[in-house]
């Protein structure tokens, strides 16, 4: 038998007995992928979640847009799969590969018909860049996988887009390790005595009615998992509208 024959069996398994959450135990849970993007640039697939240039985001081409249910109205940006075509169940195009690991960077939109992304189905609308490495050219269908939440692997530290006007801070955040997917966000100027919450605005997008206009900016992040790491003076005081900036700090 082959080893990645075994290797599928295994994973099966795992499906059968292993229960439905994906986010605490690792199991292996029952998706379908299809794929878009194919007459785009892979850099320009952040999608609903505002990531804009997925490679300047940290994220690269190996995306995916994911289903209302991980989604989560936008708290799912960000998060890590790891995704296998299930050979066992489609040979004709499932390659017999090894999983990738995908982040979450766009929504895949319900159209209410009982469609792949309707809730509560889990799929995975994948960059072409990243179905090809699981699923045979040719295919322009669906082809069933098996996926699990994995913690993200990034190069560098947290990064922090300045967007909005002074009065009205509107930040995204990419590059996040750890599970990738933010829960809460808080800011502090150097002209403020205290965290003060964020609320998202859409998708990697947190605004805050603040003037930190002048000011130093830290930010503290809290995980879906509840990992919670804080970023003093990311953003120095002469920041302006559309630059970026990189914390030395990372979720592990």
């Amino acid at each position: 038998m082959a080893i990645l024959d075994f290797y599928l069996i295994i994973l099966n398994l795992l499906l059968v007995f292993g229960g439905n959450s994906a986010r605490s135990n690792g199991n292996w849970l029952d998706a379908h992928a299809t794929f878009y993007g194919a007459t785009q640039n892979p850099s320009t697939l952040g999608g609903a979640c505002g990531y804009e240039d997925t490679y300047k985001a940290g994220f690269g081409a190996i995306t995916a847009a994911v289903s209302a249910a991980l989604f989560r109205d936008g708290e799912g940006c960000g998060g890590c799969y790891q995704v296998i075509c299930n050979y066992g169940h489609d040979r004709r195009w499932c390659l017999r590969h090894a999983p990738i690991t995908v982040t979450a960077t766009n929504l895949c939109p319900p159209d209410n018909r009982g469609g792949w992304c309707d809730p509560p189905r889990h799929h995975f609308d994948m960059s072409m860049p990243a179905f090809f490495r699981i699923a045979r050219q040719g295919n322009e269908g669906v082809v069933p996988v098996l996926y699990r939440r994995v913690a993200c692997k990034r190069s560098g530290g947290v990064r922090f887009t300045i967007k909005g006007q002074p009065n009205f801070s509107m930040i995204m955040i990419s590059n996040v390790g750890g599970s990738g997917d933010i829960k809460n966000t808080l800011i502090r100027g150097s002209g403020t005595t205290s965290w003060a919450p964020m609320t998202r605005n859409w998708g990697a997008n947190w605004q805050t009615n603040i003037d930190l206009h002048g000011q130093t900016m830290s930010f503290k992040l809290v995980l879906v998992d509840g990992d919670t790491l804080e970023f003093p003076n990311v953003v120095p005081s002469s920041w302006k509208s559309g630059q970026t900036f990189a914390s030395h700090n990372q979720f592990s």
